[in-house]
């Protein structure tokens, strides 16, 4: 059996049985059996698990103190990188510390951790000693102890390092604990780091697609209005995606185990709509033969969504301002007072602020509800994310219809981008499924877009004829295309179409084109 393979006792036990036949090196100078009890110590400390930076330190004041080591240290290596570094060192110069690695021998530690075995070099004419030994667990290399001495005898520096291999030995499994659960964990915190940085910090619901700015600004008050349970107000047209800011809310806060009710108070009839937020009791009313839970008790420890909240009748709205005031309410025909536990979200596309002016919404339910407001962009104000949301689109509906798509064609792709989008992006989906079904050949063409966002034919009476109409679409389609390819940078673009920055900005001027929205 290979010695290094032996238990520690084992090895401990032969070490003092060959100091046996010669116990002390008188003649030599030193003596080596007063290392057994801290070579024992050593093991038991590392046996009981203590950290690696108390080992190590254990071991390099052994060196100091009974291999008369002037300098020393623990070398380990980097598992993903390879690169090694100095974990723990004595008697170092200010350079090697902050350097991590050694002025004189770093090649021969290299040699060592790559080869796996010792490397021992007396000193000649007055230098040091050098003895260098691998930290190994199984077939592992994971470092190397170094030692540094004024002592030439060959015999004893074999001892030495025989001496070295026992605490590299006893060492090893701390090491290897350390590089898999600090090392490696340092790695991948560098790495979130790089990639936070990357994407400046900005947080990014899995739900919605978008990247403009104006979306940007609507994810960064999500984040924050996620860490606390504050009733939110969302707004915007219809069609921009309320629903969705609602439910990436409700899933990335801290009540997302809970359930998430949905509830359109425009759409059922007044006479229903009390029933369906706060139930009934059995015999209410003509048709209540049992008794029901309401939304508002179904959505009891998470989220209820309260859409198109400014249809609510006067009385209804009285109502839901005692619930948010105190999440109590009682059901219809009923006495007994419930409590709930939830968050209410609200949304709507009037402009409530209005409707308090002119007496048609409560003036306290109204600042109930604007604690936090959240305004949802239109798409027409997020040029640059027509494109992304198209492409997404294209992909969902050919794999649901079983079509294949792979593309939008550029003329098609610039009469998206020059349409206004009047009902936002529920309208450029439903362009983009009629699109899906009428396509041939595995693209989208401008023929497949409804005749709402087809251009205008040009009539002979137009200034410069039809030729110069068609020129100028043939050049829009063309500056297009090299600017969604190259994310809007002018530069890059530019140099794709062989024009200098100048002239493309005058050219991209003249078809009211911005480099923000390809971003």
């Amino acid at each position: 059996m290979n010695r290094r393979s032996q238990t520690l006792p084992a090895v401990l036990a032969g070490v003092e049985v060959a100091m046996q036949d010669k116990p002390c090196e008188w003649d030599m100078g030193e003596c080596r059996t007063e290392l057994l009890p801290l070579l024992g110590e050593l093991g038991r400390i590392a046996t009981e698990g203590g950290d690696l930076a108390g080992i190590l330190q254990v071991l390099v004041e052994l060196m100091q103190r009974h291999l008369k080591v002037t300098r020393g240290l623990v070398s380990l290596r980097d598992p993903e990188s390879g690169r090694i570094f100095i974990q723990q060192g004595c008697g170092l110069t200010e350079e090697e510390q902050a350097s991590g690695s050694l002025a004189r021998g770093e090649g021969i530690v290299a040699q060592v951790v790559d080869s796996g075995r010792a490397v021992v070099v007396p000193g000649e004419a007055g230098s040091q000693s050098f003895l260098c030994v691998p930290i190994r667990r199984d077939r592992k290399v994971l470092g190397a102890i170094v030692a540094e001495r004024h002592y030439a005898n060959r015999q004893m520096l074999e001892l030495d390092a025989e001496i070295l291999a026992i605490l590299a030995a006893t060492t090893a499994q701390a090491v290897e604990l350390h590089l898999q659960e600090h090392v490696r964990k340092a790695a991948l915190e560098d790495e979130n780091r790089r990639l936070r940085s990357a994407l400046q910090n900005r947080f990014k619901p899995s739900n919605i697609i978008g990247n403009s700015r104006p979306l940007q600004e609507v994810y960064a008050l999500i984040e924050k209005v996620t860490r606390s349970r504050t009733t939110v107000l969302i707004l915007g047209e219809n069609g921009v995606g309320k629903e969705l800011v609602a439910s990436a809310i409700h899933y990335n806060s801290s009540n997302a185990d809970g359930p998430f009710v949905k509830f359109n108070c425009a759409a059922l009839p007044e006479s229903v709509i009390e029933s369906e937020l706060f139930g009934h009791e059995r015999g209410a009313f003509t048709g209540a033969a049992s008794q029901r839970r309401g939304r508002f008790e179904a959505a009891d420890g998470g989220t209820i969504f309260l859409d198109e909240v400014g249809e609510l009748s006067l009385a209804m709205q009285a109502k839901l301002l005692r619930v948010l005031q105190e999440k109590s309410f009682e059901r219809v025909g009923g006495n007994l007072t419930h409590q709930v536990d939830l968050r209410i979200l609200a949304a709507t596309n009037r402009d409530l602020r209005a409707m308090v002016e002119q007496g048609r919404f409560r003036e306290d339910l109204y600042y109930r509800l604007n604690v936090f407001p959240i305004t949802v962009p239109p798409l027409r104000e997020r040029g640059a994310d027509i494109a992304t949301l198209a492409e997404h689109f294209v992909a969902r509906f050919s794999s649901e219809m079983g079509i294949d798509v792979e593309r939008i064609a550029t003329p098609a792709l610039s009469m998206l981008m020059c349409y206004h989008w009047p009902g936002n992006v529920r309208e450029l989906e439903n362009v983009i499924e009629r699109a899906v079904i009428l396509s041939e050949g595995g693209s989208i063409d401008e023929r497949h877009l409804p005749p709402s966002l087809q251009i205008p034919a040009a009539s002979e009476s137009t200034a410069g004829g039809i030729l110069d109409v068609r020129l100028g679409q043939a050049e829009y389609d063309l500056i297009v295309e090299a600017l969604t390819l190259h994310k809007g940078n002018m530069t890059e673009a530019a140099t794709h179409l062989g024009l200098t920055r100048r002239i493309l900005g005058l050219r991209m001027a003249r078809h009211s084109l911005n480099y923000k929205d390809f971003r």
